[in-house]
Protein backbone atom coordinates (compact mmCIF):
# COMPACT_ATOMS: atom_id res chain seq x y z
CA UNK A 1 0.00 0.00 0.00
CA UNK A 2 1.34 3.40 -1.00
CA UNK A 3 1.08 6.44 1.24
CA UNK A 4 -0.33 9.84 0.34
CA UNK A 5 0.44 12.77 2.63
CA UNK A 6 -2.11 15.55 2.96
CA UNK A 7 -1.40 18.93 4.55
CA UNK A 8 -4.88 19.66 5.83
CA UNK A 9 -7.91 17.60 6.64
CA UNK A 10 -10.44 17.15 5.42
CA UNK A 11 -9.34 17.18 1.76
CA UNK A 12 -11.77 16.52 -1.08
CA UNK A 13 -11.37 13.20 -2.87
CA UNK A 14 -11.04 14.61 -6.38
CA UNK A 15 -8.26 16.96 -5.25
CA UNK A 16 -6.21 14.06 -3.92
CA UNK A 17 -6.47 12.20 -7.23
CA UNK A 18 -5.54 15.35 -9.14
CA UNK A 19 -2.66 16.61 -6.99
CA UNK A 20 -1.11 13.16 -6.57
CA UNK A 21 -1.00 12.76 -10.34
CA UNK A 22 -3.28 9.72 -10.39
CA UNK A 23 -5.28 11.52 -13.10
CA UNK A 24 -4.38 14.39 -15.41
CA UNK A 25 -6.96 17.00 -14.44
CA UNK A 26 -9.64 17.79 -11.89
CA UNK A 27 -12.27 17.07 -14.53
CA UNK A 28 -10.79 13.65 -15.15
CA UNK A 29 -10.76 13.01 -11.40
CA UNK A 30 -14.45 13.86 -11.18
CA UNK A 31 -15.20 11.59 -14.16
CA UNK A 32 -13.46 8.52 -12.73
CA UNK A 33 -15.13 9.07 -9.36
CA UNK A 34 -18.58 9.45 -10.95
CA UNK A 35 -17.86 6.34 -13.03
CA UNK A 36 -17.49 4.22 -9.87
CA UNK A 37 -13.77 3.61 -10.50
CA UNK A 38 -12.62 4.81 -7.05
CA UNK A 39 -13.11 3.16 -3.69
CA UNK A 40 -12.87 4.66 -0.23
CA UNK A 41 -12.21 2.35 2.70
CA UNK A 42 -13.18 -0.65 0.57
CA UNK A 43 -16.46 0.76 -0.77
CA UNK A 44 -17.15 2.38 -4.15
CA UNK A 45 -17.25 6.17 -3.71
CA UNK A 46 -19.10 8.36 -6.22
CA UNK A 47 -19.11 11.66 -4.31
CA UNK A 48 -16.47 13.89 -5.91
CA UNK A 49 -16.22 16.22 -2.94
CA UNK A 50 -16.20 13.50 -0.29
CA UNK A 51 -14.06 14.68 2.61
CA UNK A 52 -11.01 12.50 3.13
CA UNK A 53 -9.28 12.22 6.51
CA UNK A 54 -6.02 10.70 7.71
CA UNK A 55 -6.42 6.94 8.07
CA UNK A 56 -8.72 6.60 5.05
CA UNK A 57 -7.71 4.31 2.19
CA UNK A 58 -8.36 5.05 -1.47
CA UNK A 59 -8.42 2.41 -4.18
CA UNK A 60 -7.83 3.34 -7.82
CA UNK A 61 -6.33 1.49 -10.82
CA UNK A 62 -5.63 -1.68 -8.82
CA UNK A 63 -3.57 0.31 -6.27
CA UNK A 64 -4.38 1.18 -2.67
CA UNK A 65 -3.31 4.39 -0.98
CA UNK A 66 -3.24 5.16 2.73
CA UNK A 67 -3.92 8.79 3.60
CA UNK A 68 -1.66 10.30 6.25
CA UNK A 69 -1.52 13.81 7.67
CA UNK A 70 1.75 15.57 6.96
CA UNK A 71 3.40 16.78 10.16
Amino acid sequence: MKKILIRTEPTELYKILKFEGLVGTGGEAKTVIAGSLVSLNGNIETRKRKKIMAGDTIGFNDEKYLIELET
